[in-house]
């Protein structure tokens, strides 16, 4: 809360300790005024901060007593009053303590989460190869989870090769994974001939992981949707291989094109079933003025306040982009307007254009 709210709200505990005192003094029954001045330190631990909430309890306790003392009432009743006053405000100033140090234990291991996803997910140059390159990972907000969303860009004997995904879950087991997926991409990159192969030695590589934690409660679901990428600078096409990701975007000429894939493949660390056929790519032109645009589902799935999903193909269609580094700015600025700068996920953008 900021600005003009987060004052109006701290003056509420003020409001009922002043509410409280003219009550029970001036009230037409006695001890009208008691609720409001127990209800003060709980109003204080909800919008002050812990030494504030402190404060705002001892002031409802002296003003309990100074009351009873200024209507002339027994001792017996001054006891109970404060008696009041105190133990709820002690249950609320515990319960304060309580989430602050929750609240605390949370931004630590997000912390470090944070700390140990940048280590594994490093920012690629601005040109690689033939590729013009551009990234963004824009974390969610405060209150939510750090996610598993990766890219990686690797130029190879088999052309510039990139990689974007989303590992299930959140946390560090996420960020776990996907330290062994983009491993095994720059491992495997300039080895495997095909992107169908260079995605099955991924597979293998998040299978023995998950076997390496199988005593994990989530050890089965450490899986990871992925759009593996393959740019040909002497064919002028790009190859994708998809694994159950949302589907990249061609920007061509104002128009922004979904590149549906023609067989949907499962995400990685599942394991394929007999039978499934996979191992094809999909091949689309890629000229000079082209620009190629992966996101993951932070971008996808975010919302507006209708609960209106976000369409990177209408959203950004007859804009004047020129570069990559155009079209993530503009794809970050309009999902934040979009959602009124509220995100539940992550989102990694990776945005490639031929260059001569």
């Amino acid at each position: 809360m900021r600005g003009g709210w987060a004052g109006l709200l701290a003056m509420v505990p003020v409001l009922l300790l002043v509410g409280g005192v003219v009550l029970d003094v001036f009230g037409p029954v006695p001890y009208a005024g008691l609720p409001l001045l127990s209800a003060s330190p709980l109003a204080a631990c909800m919008v002050l901060e812990f030494r504030g909430a402190v404060i705002t309890a001892a002031v409802a306790c002296v003003l309990a007593v100074c009351v009873d003392v200024l209507v002339n009432r027994p001792l017996t009743a001054l006891v109970v009053d404060l008696l009041d006053v105190a133990l709820i405000s002690v249950i609320a100033l515990w319960l304060k303590w309580v989430v602050q140090r929750q609240g605390q234990r949370f931004a630590a291991v997000r912390a470090v989460a944070e700390v140990a996803q940048r280590a594994v997910l490093p920012l690629p140059p601005a040109r690689v190869g033939a590729v013009s390159v551009a990234t963004r990972y824009e974390c969610a907000d405060a209150e939510a989870s750090v996610g598993g969303d990766f890219y990686a860009v690797r130029s190879t004997p088999f052309g510039v090769r990139a990689l974007i995904g989303d590992v299930r879950g959140k946390g560090l087991p996420a960020v776990s994974t996907m330290a062994v997926a983009t491993s095994a991409f720059r491992e495997a990159a300039e080895q495997a001939v095909t992107l169908w192969e260079l995605a099955e030695y991924m597979e293998r590589a998040l299978l023995r992981f998950a076997a390496d934690v199988g005593d994990q409660p989530d050890a089965l679901e450490r899986f990871a949707t992925a759009v593996l990428v393959e740019v040909s600078e002497e064919e002028g096409r790009v190859r994708l291989h998809p694994r159950g990701h949302p589907p990249p975007y061609l920007i061509r000429g104002g128009r922004v094109m979904s590149l549906e894939p023609s067989v949907p493949g499962l995400p990685l660390g599942l394991g394929m079933p007999e039978g499934v056929d996979v191992s094809g790519c999909d091949t689309f032109p890629f000229q000079q003025g082209d620009c190629l645009l992966l996101v993951t589902d932070g971008v996808t799935e975010a919302r507006d306040r209708h609960g209106v999903y976000y369409e990177p193909c209408t959203r950004l269609a007859g804009r004047d982009l020129r570069t990559p580094s155009e079209v993530v700015d503009t794809l970050v600025a309009d999902v934040t307007d979009w959602t009124g700068g509220r995100r539940r996920d992550d989102m990694a953008i990776l945005a490639l254009a031929p260059v001569r």
